[in-house]
């Protein structure tokens, strides 16, 4: 590929038509879960960055955008419950607690039903969140040493990551499964 020298302008980008919209959605989403609102926020940047450079307004492709999105859903490539349900899954597995799980999939988009819905239908409970990650985090009855001293920095760390007193007490106090290791 010829590399332009210092003194030539750069070439601007090719106009965003819907067909470089859809192929960018479906690199994005090869390669990573989205939401709705996430895609559409991932595709108004990658917009926003093409139009500056072009001279052109970003807001013109908004509905390019939102046509973009729908027919990710309509070719159900796209859908929120399943994107909560397995994001969920795979937080609580790491030990997040409830809370912590319903603001990450706010963060992604997911709306509050569609939370509420999946957190009802989740069978992980809070005690074995907290016991999955003191484990990951070394504390408690995972610490080498100074367990003792440590105690209720452990806790305070189990309720900073959304758990209540009584869990994290009972995570850190634990004692260490034989076929843990």
């Amino acid at each position: 590929m010829r590399r332009p020298s210092p003194t030539e302008e750069p070439k601007p980008p090719k106009p965003i038509t819907a067909d470089w919209l859809f192929r960018a959605a479906a690199h994005y989403l090869e390669r990573y879960a989205a939401s709705t609102a996430h895609l559409k926020r991932v595709l108004e940047r990658k917009v926003m960055r093409r139009a500056m450079l072009r001279g052109e307004e970003p807001g013109e492709f908004a509905g390019l955008v939102d046509e973009t999105v729908a027919r990710f859903v309509e070719l159900k490539l796209l859908d929120d419950r399943s994107f909560a349900e397995a994001k969920l899954a795979s937080l609580r597995r790491r030990g997040s607690s409830r809370r912590h799980s319903a603001l990450k999939l706010s963060e992604k988009g997911v709306d509050r039903e569609t939370v509420a819905a999946v957190l009802e239908a989740d069978e992980t409970d809070e005690e074995s969140a907290a016991r999955a990650l003191a484990k990951r985090r070394r504390l408690g009855p995972h610490r080498l040493r100074d367990r003792a001293e440590r105690r209720d920095k452990d806790i305070a760390a189990l309720m900073r990551a959304g758990f209540s007193y009584s869990i994290a007490a009972a995570a850190i106090d634990a004692e260490v499964e034989a076929d843990a290791f």
